[in-house]
């Protein structure tokens, strides 16, 4: 049977949700981020975009783009207090649904009722009509592609890839846009000719492998429309977890520190949403030479706060030696539970807690001197 996946996408959430909240912002450019020029935009509205600005610039840079733009300071609370009414609405539609981010999500439909094509249209209908924002969804038969269509007629999109239209539709995509290749094997690939998944796809799955190691077989498949990833719904998720592979490769653990702590963030939050408490904290890292390593902590109680998350991430990056540069850094959360039965014996202690809010502080303060990077995924 043919699976019906689905995946949503909120159009520049953040910034939209600044629209909504003050309707004097509507149609004008609006950009969040930080407030310092060596701060990064988190998102930005669509007015925005068609001056050049986009995610992960510089503000420096936005503001040159565009000098007319509004910046704004992220507002977590009031993003993540959305976000809990959009899921709630994915919900009633599916159990499966596939957290990816605080705004975008996979649904499996293959057993729904309706047709895919009307659920993804009452789902706009709903969003729109609960939170006043807009969805754009695209709709196929496995993840991969359900993502590429979510993204082709944006904001408030509604597209279908259907296995008549494969492999073609792709061709004149660049090549970053397949899940698995990130900026720095999307230029490797340019130093070779190859630009467009046209010119990816003429290379046989030899090498393939030869380029991407054991990620090239997926990857020749996942071009060619073979994505049998399932989607995983909260109540089976084991971990959450945040990762990227970097631009310029490093060694650098202060900027690597910064890093941590905003994927600590969004872990954070993510748990928040779903009411998971952790226990486990792994720090993944991939040198240069692709060799990965991964460290972990087990707690005595289960956290879930950014705070307690980034010092147990904190420690194990600074007991690690690095010998070479890093071309990934990623952190996760595992061992969940909703129901934390530990979680008092954990933080009870009065000198515990106080040291606690010690800690918190001077985190606070590091990341004030620090860059302020607010976000390093791409919106769309």
């Amino acid at each position: 049977m043919e699976r019906s996946i689905l995946h949503l996408d909120m159009d520049a959430f953040y910034a939209s949700v600044e629209q909504l909240d003050n309707p004097h912002l509507k149609g004008k450019p609006v950009i969040v981020g930080g407030s310092g020029d060596r701060s990064v935009v988190s998102t930005c509205s669509y007015e925005a975009r068609q001056y050049g600005v986009h995610s992960a610039m510089p503000v420096f840079m936005a503001k040159k783009k565009c000098p007319q733009g509004i910046f704004l300071p992220a507002r977590h609370k009031r993003y993540e207090e959305v976000s809990r009414e959009i899921f709630g609405i994915f919900n009633q539609f599916t159990p499966l649904v596939e957290p990816l981010s605080i705004d975008e999500a996979f649904l499996d439909v293959t057993n729904h009722r309706l047709p895919p094509a009307v659920i993804a249209a009452e789902l706009k209908e709903r969003v729109l009509k609960d939170t006043g924002l807009t969805v754009s969804v695209g709709i196929s038969y496995n993840k991969f592609l359900s993502k590429i269509a979510s993204s082709w007629n944006k904001p408030d999109g509604l597209f279908t890839i259907t296995p008549d239209m494969m492999p073609r539709i792709l061709f004149p995509l660049k090549v970053d846009r397949v899940y698995g290749i990130g900026n720095k094997a999307a230029k490797k690939l340019n130093s070779l000719g190859i630009y467009h998944i046209r010119d990816l796809f003429a290379l046989d799955r030899r090498r393939m492998e030869e380029l991407f190691g054991k990620q090239g077989g997926e990857i020749y498949h996942r071009i060619r429309g073979i994505d049998n990833r399932p989607v995983i719904s909260s109540r089976d998720v084991k971990s959450v977890g945040r990762e990227t592979t970097l631009d310029r490769d490093t060694r650098d653990k202060s900027f690597i520190r910064k890093l941590l702590f905003e994927f600590c963030k969004e872990i954070s939050m993510t748990l928040d949403q779903k009411n998971f408490y952790g226990k486990t904290v792994t720090v993944k890292l991939k040198t240069s030479s692709f060799r990965t390593m991964t460290r972990s902590k087990t707690l005595e109680g289960y956290i879930k706060d950014i705070h307690e998350i980034y010092e147990v991430a904190d420690r194990i990056i600074r007991d690690i030696e690095l010998k070479e540069d890093l071309r990934l850094i990623g952190v996760s959360v595992s061992n969940l539970t909703q129901h934390p039965v530990e979680q008092v014996s954990m933080f009870e202690d009065r000198e515990y807690k106080k040291k606690k809010e010690i800690d918190r502080l001077v985190l606070d303060i590091n990341r004030k001197l620090g860059d302020d990077i607010l976000k390093f995924g791409i919106e769309l």
